[in-house]
């Protein structure tokens, strides 16, 4: 039996952008592939770039801890030491956050690192970190 997992298929507008952020920016593994889509190893996860032309991005905001969040928007819950990595590789490269990283709902249920950031078509992410992974769900 093999572990559950997600899959998830994104519009991009561009291939070689994409590979440029996913492969090298996040830093994610290369899937198969053909001229207009390439799976990536999203932390065991599978996500797919399809070149779909035009605009993408949000659909509109929801405030949350003071942020306008975008919406839709995917991502990754990771550990914390890694969390800062990957905000040390988006900082390093030159990504503009949508919202900076920072430490959420300090000292309440569901403490959490965040950070908010488009790939090169647009699409929100989001990636975050619990300081008790136990919480993810708390209320």
């Amino acid at each position: 039996m093999t572990r559950p997992g997600f899959h998830l298929a994104i519009p991009v507008d561009d291939l070689p952008k994409a590979r440029s952020f996913y492969g090298g920016v996040l830093g994610l593994a290369e899937g198969r592939s053909a001229d207009k889509w390439v799976d990536w190893n999203f932390y065991g996860h599978q996500v797919v770039t399809h070149v779909v032309p035009g605009a993408h991005g949000d659909s509109g905001n929801n405030p949350v801890d003071g942020h306008d969040v975008p919406v839709p928007h995917f991502g990754l819950i990771l550990p914390i030491p890694e969390f800062h990595a990957v905000a040390d590789r988006l900082k390093a490269a030159g990504t503009e956050f949508v919202i900076e990283p920072y430490l959420r709902f300090a000292g309440e249920p569901g403490e959490q690192w965040t950070m908010f950031f488009r790939d090169p078509a647009g699409n929100a992410l989001e990636f975050k970190a619990f300081k008790d992974e136990t919480q993810v769900f708390a209320k």
